[in-house]
């Protein structure tokens, strides 16, 4: 049987050498483990589309999509994810980021990501920034 594929997008939103991570929330598949903020690209989407809807969903932000930076696949038990990083510059002030989707964020220095547990796709994508970094 072919595994479903899955296309997500995740923003690398860095400031002051931080980048932003957010937490799942409690009631979400893989609850409580962190990730870069993001989400499913819907069908006829584009992947930039996609980013900048899913962080005004999640966070009420609005965001500058740039570069690819990362794409990783990663297999799931039920699923195929084709997960790709974008360079994206965060167009609302801190203050305003809201946690609608998320259950909190936080900006973290590159060696404090291995503080926090990443799903699958993501742990890849911390490794690629770290060995980039």
């Amino acid at each position: 049987m072919t595994k479903r594929k899955v296309r997500v997008v995740a923003a690398q939103i860095e400031r002051d050498g931080r980048y932003m991570i957010t937490q799942r929330k409690p009631t979400s598949s893989l609850p409580l483990l962190w990730e870069f903020p993001g989400g499913r690209v819907e069908e006829g989407e584009s992947d930039e589309a996609a980013l900048a809807r899913e962080l005004k969903e999640e966070m009420d932000v609005e965001v500058k999509v740039g570069e690819a930076s990362v794409r990783v696949t990663h297999e799931y038990e039920a699923y195929t994810i084709d997960f790709r990083v974008y360079r994206c510059e965060l167009l609302t002030p801190e203050e305003d980021i809201k946690t609608i989707g998320v259950h909190t964020y936080r900006f973290v220095r590159p060696e404090e990501l291995d503080d926090y547990q990443f799903p699958g796709a993501d742990q890849a994508t911390v490794e690629q920034l770290l060995a980039d970094g």
